[in-house]
């Protein structure tokens, strides 16, 4: 955790209250902090600052001189359409999207996803993950989620809600013919970065599924001749967002 983040029900004025047994838990044993110590403190959904601690206790850390005067960081104008990954892996995308500044995030069902993903507990804890993120990344604001079960009815009905002003959209593959630096160098002079990336879990996308995004604006793009575990395709991509942000 980079910063302990609060909801806004724990502040009064000028004084806050910790409570998540893994907030102090990780003040107390990582950060090694102690009364009179300054913490990175915000609000979720609010702004970021500090706080003095004022006393610990083993259920509850008291804060006065709260200060929140730090706006978030900008999200980045990109919105992930991913397809459902193992559970173990939805963890850690989740965690990771948030922390880069993922705007907004569509699980989706794809050819390859295995229906047992959507019973997963896994889904119950997306806020969970979120908030880890968003204190990784420093940030307050978190990516607006939606779960998204049939794949062909999004892209035909609900793909282009999520373009505007002639924005593009791209999807990972790693057998398309066209690179995402040839692609970005292009596109970053026609209409900048694109608005929209799609990327498949374990296996990829199935030919139907990139023929169908295609079809509703879709440029298929690959990062290269390695074939990359999702988690690692999703920070390599992102990535480009981050530099151009």
């Amino acid at each position: 955790m980079n910063s302990i983040l609060l909801p806004k029900a724990s502040f009064s004025g000028s004084l806050a209250q910790v409570q998540s047994s893994e907030q102090i838990t990780h003040i107390n044993q990582v950060l090694g902090l102690q009364v009179g110590d300054s913490l990175k403190i915000g609000q979720i959904g609010g702004k970021l600052g500090s706080a003095t601690i004022d006393k610990i206790t083993r259920n509850a850390i008291e804060l006065r001189e709260v200060q929140l005067d730090i706006d978030p960081p900008s999200k980045l104008n990109l919105s992930v359409i991913l397809a459902l990954p193992r559970p173990k892996v939805l963890r850690r995308l989740i965690m990771d999207m948030t922390a880069l500044g993922v705007s907004d995030i569509v699980l989706i069902n794809s050819y390859r996803t295995q229906k047992s993903y959507w019973q997963s507990p896994m889904l119950a804890r997306l806020d969970e993950f979120v908030l880890a993120g968003l204190q990784q990344g420093v940030d307050t604001i978190a990516p607006n989620i939606t779960l998204e079960k049939r794949f062909k009815p999004f892209v035909e009905d609900k793909l282009a809600s999520l373009l505007a002003d002639n924005q593009q959209a791209i999807v990972a593959h790693p057998y398309s013919s066209l690179s995402l630096s040839a692609y970005l160098t292009q596109a970053a002079v026609v209409t900048g970065l694109p608005q929209v990336l799609c990327i498949g879990s374990e296996g990829g996308w199935i030919d139907y599924e990139i023929e169908l995004l295609a079809q509703h604006g879709c440029q298929a793009v690959n990062i290269g001749p390695r074939i990359l575990r999702t988690e690692a395709a999703v920070n390599a991509i992102i990535g480009q967002w981050l530099l151009h942000n």
